[in-house]
C-alpha cells in the first residue's frame, strides 16, 4: 500500500501543479485577446477527472486490490506517458490549458509531438485513465472511467477543433495529421 499511496500522491500533486500552470496561462492568454469556448462541459470534465481519482482510491483501499503482477511494464509505460505529457505541455508553452482557450490568429503549434498527432495530450489521458487503475488491479475504475473519458473527448475535441478552425490556421497546419495516430493522412 505504501507504493500505491506514494504513486497516488505523485499524480495528485502533478495534476494540482498543472492546474496552477493552466490558470497562469489562462490569465496571460485572456489578457492578450484569447477567447474561451466549451465552458458548459468544463465542470463535467473536472468532475470526471476528480471522480476518477476518488474511484481509484476507493477501489484500491476498500477492495484491497494489489499491485499488478506486470507492474514493472505498466510503470514503464506510465513513465513514458509522463515524458510525452511533459513534451506536449512544454511544446505548447503558454498556450497549454485545461480549458479550451484560443488566441485569434495565433500560429498553430506544429512541432514536438504535434508534428505527429493533433492531440497527443488526449492520447496520454486515455492511456493514463486505463493504465493507472490497471496498475493496482482496480478494473471497475479502468472500464467505467475509460468509457466516461471517451464520451467526454467526443464532446471536447469537436468543440476545440471548431474553435481552432474558426480562429487560427489549424486546418492548413493539420489537414494531413491524424487526431490520434502518428500515421500521415493522404
Amino acid at each position: 500500500m505504501i507504493f500505491f499511496f506514494t504513486f497516488f500522491a505523485f499524480i495528485v500533486l502533478q495534476r494540482l501543479s498543472e492546474l496552477t500552470i493552466a490558470k497562469r496561462n489562462e490569465k496571460w492568454m485572456k489578457s492578450n485577446g484569447a477567447i474561451e469556448v466549451g465552458q458548459d462541459h468544463y465542470p463535467l470534465m473536472v468532475l470526471l477527472h476528480s471522480s476518477f481519482f476518488i474511484a481509484v482510491l476507493l477501489e484500491v483501499v476498500f477492495l484491497q486490490t494489489e499491485l499488478s503482477p506486470i507492474w514493472p511494464a505498466l510503470v514503464t509505460v506510465f513513465a513514458l506517458t509522463q515524458l510525452l505529457r511533459i513534451w506536449s505541455l512544454a511544446t505548447l508553452g503558454r498556450y497549454w490549458n485545461t480549458k479550451i482557450i484560443v488566441m485569434p490568429n495565433a500560429k498553430i503549434v506544429k512541432n514536438g509531438p504535434y508534428k505527429f498527432l493533433r492531440h497527443p495530450n488526449y492520447v496520454i489521458v486515455v492511456v493514463e485513465i486505463l493504465l493507472i487503475p490497471i496498475l493496482f488491479q482496480a478494473y471497475w475504475t479502468a472500464v467505467i472511467f475509460s468509457l466516461l473519458n471517451l464520451w467526454m473527448l467526443s464532446v471536447r475535441i469537436p468543440l476545440e477543433e471548431k474553435a481552432l478552425l474558426s480562429q487560427t490556421d489549424y486546418e492548413e497546419k493539420f489537414q494531413k495529421i491524424s487526431r490520434f495516430s502518428p500515421i500521415r493522412l493522404k
